[in-house]
């Protein structure tokens, strides 16, 4: 049910279909939406496979109806101000639209959706695909792909050659990437992988999941056969206007790397495990405790223990790096080059790990799905804390590392939450804070997170509950076991600030409960992502919980081993917030967690429309140096 903050082209691989996929008569009285889980869920009988739904007639259109008719009595009967939950609502009534040839009405869904947008490359190009092949399919009255396909092309070709290449670069280049790795094979594994195990055993399907099919099967019609279209479209774009971003990071940056007679300072490292031989020179190493019986290191010596961790079932282990097989190990470099060809992918970028990714997912059946989604899944495991601790140490020789590992669930139906486990959880999180508050530890990184729509998927698919109300209940109970404990934990240690990433799926946090980056607490900060220029990045959510932005796009960092990748996402940006804090206390350790927050927030720099609050270290230090004299 946790959800590392990371690499959205993996984590989030899911979520580019969702977000491909995916009121009107206004009641005198409705009832005000207040956080998500305030919204009626709806189940749907059905006695065959999602899969087989996806590709059915009578099925499909029946289903389609249901749907509709729920989401048009939702927006009827309640006030609902959350704009994501809005564009989610028309994205679904736009696609049903276009699979039955309501144009107009497709049309006019698409120009809400843009109204509702509010960063700037939204703004400019959300719906640029559909709103082009609704305005081609207008046209064409014969029937005739071909006919449709040129007006596609002209429509696209007119919108993108348009757009401001400064403002969209990162997000038509995603664009571009999407589309290259999308296809009918891995959309319909997806659907056998994830949704089919839950409806064969309860014999329905969530509205969630519903949505999610219609999305897909409007995918498969209407876009893929000229998504490659879309591709050589936004690929000329890309060709003609490329260039980098200036990178504001650089001048930004406090190098503490020749600095002498700093203060020493314990970072805490919360996540899925860290390579701690990657860092051996700034270690925490606790000599009073010892691994027994354990070399990992083959240097004939004990091994000194770096952190403290707990599995999957929430049971203490030594083991401080997310454990995989040794089949897994053997196939790591395969795993880095797959990952490197995700992210080359994503930032247009023509290596030869793109083109084999490509390739590979270009012959993949829908079988092939499943192992491949894991794959990635258990790489960005294995791999996210060791990256992480990397930026938050970056070129501060005075800071330690004390890790605390937690584990994820890399497989596509997860191990199901409980409240057994919940329970284990909440009290494993007041013993790592306290470990924490042990060994001296000053920041903590927290570069995940998780919803509690994320625990209600994962008791759907594994079947558990009659129908969506049922398991709703269940949701609740369980998430508040998590909620709690990881909002008590932190609140008893004020003397240790935690900075937590906002996440990747472009929500509100504070509407979607998303924690810990949701929480109001004196001693936390919440981190949104922006990119090498400043600017907003399309993945990053938002809210009012979210306090300062610091680059989270193509970061580079160490793996386990060693070598180095760049990396996106929330979990980038929060540990470049832990590297300002580690260097503002190694000038000054006697700086507390409320005096660290305002040196941050007030050297931030903040944007005319006050959307983003972006992080300067130089101004930060500039800040804790006057106040000194």
């Amino acid at each position: 049910m946790n959800r590392l903050n990371t690499i959205p082209g993996i984590l989030n691989f899911v979520l580019i279909l969702t977000l491909l996929f995916a009121g009107l008569n206004q009641a005198q009285e409705k009832k005000k939406i207040s956080k998500l889980d305030d919204l009626p869920r709806y189940t749907y009988a059905t006695d065959i496979k999602a899969s087989e739904l996806l590709v059915s007639e009578n099925e499909f259109n029946s289903l389609s109806k249901e749907v509709r008719k729920d989401i048009l009595n939702t927006l009827n009967e309640y006030l609902i101000d959350d704009k994501t939950t809005l564009k989610g609502y028309y994205s679904t009534l736009r696609n049903l639209d276009m699979l039955e040839g309501n144009l107009e009405s497709a049309l006019q869904y698409t120009e809400k959706i843009l109204l509702l947008q509010e960063k700037p490359s939204d703004k400019l190009m959300s719906g640029i695909v559909d709103k082009s092949l609704i305005e081609a399919m207008q046209k064409n009255n014969s029937g005739d792909q071909e006919i449709t396909r040129n007006e596609f092309r002209k429509n696209l070709k007119a919108r993108v050659d348009a757009l401001p290449w400064d403002v969209v670069q990162d997000d038509v280049e995603q664009l571009k990437g999407n589309y290259e790795i999308l296809s009918k094979n891995v959309a319909v594994g997806m659907i056998q992988t994830q949704v089919d195990p839950s409806v064969e055993k309860t014999k329905n399907i969530s509205g969630d999941a519903a949505v999610q099919l219609i999305g897909i099967r409007k995918f498969i019609e209407l876009i893929e056969p000229f998504k490659m279209d879309a591709v050589e479209i936004f690929g000329n774009y890309i060709d003609a206007n490329k260039k980098e971003k200036k990178d504001i990071w650089k001048d930004r940056d406090v190098d503490l790397s020749e600095v002498t007679n700093l203060s020493n300072v314990m970072v805490g490292i919360w996540d899925s495990g860290v390579d701690v031989d990657v860092f051996k020179n700034q270690v925490f190493a606790n000599t009073n405790e010892k691994v027994d019986e354990i070399d990992n290191d083959n240097n004939g010596f004990v091994d000194d223990v770096h952190g403290v961790a707990f599995s999957l079932e929430e049971d203490y282990t030594t083991r401080l790096l997310y454990p995989m097989t040794e089949a897994d190990l053997k196939n790591y470099s395969n795993m880095k080059s797959q990952i490197k060809g995700l992210m080359d992918l994503q930032a247009s970028i023509d290596s030869p790990e793109a083109t084999e990714l490509k390739k590979k997912i270009s012959t993949m059946n829908p079988e092939d799905t499943k192992p491949f989604l894991e794959e990635l899944a258990l790489f960005s495991m294995y791999v996210h804390g060791t990256h992480v601790a990397g930026i938050a140490i970056n070129n501060n020789p005075y800071a330690q590392v004390l890790v605390a590992r937690i584990t994820f669930d890399h497989h596509s139906i997860p191990a199901p939450p409980t409240v057994e486990v919940a329970n284990k959880a909440a009290e494993n999180y007041m013993e790592t804070v306290k470990y924490f508050q042990a060994n001296n530890v000053r920041v903590v990184n927290m570069s995940w997170g998780w919803t509690l729509k994320e625990i209600e998927g994962m008791l759907e698919a594994n079947g558990i509950g009659k129908d969506a109300e049922e398991r709703s209940q269940l949701t609740r109970k369980i998430f508040d076991i998590y909620k709690d404990g990881l909002y008590n934990a932190i609140k008893s240690a004020p003397e240790i600030l935690f900075i937590t990433a906002a996440g990747n799926s472009d929500n509100d946090v504070t509407f979607d409960e998303v924690i810990p980056s949701m929480f109001d607490l004196p001693n936390l900060i919440t981190v949104g992502a922006v990119d090498q220029a400043g600017e907003e990045t399309g993945f990053t959510s938002f809210g009012e919980s979210v306090d300062v932005h610091a680059n989270g796009f193509e970061v580079d960092s160490y793996l386990p081993g060693g070598d180095k990748i760049e990396m996106s996402g929330t979990s980038m940006a929060s540990p470049n917030v832990v590297n300002l804090a580690a260097k503002l206390l190694a000038f000054d350790n006697s700086l507390i967690t409320t005096q660290l927050i305002n040196l941050i927030i007030n050297g931030a720099d903040k944007s005319e429309d006050g959307r983003i609050t972006l992080i300067n270290p130089k101004k930060s230090v500039e800040l804790l140096e006057a106040e000194k004299k």
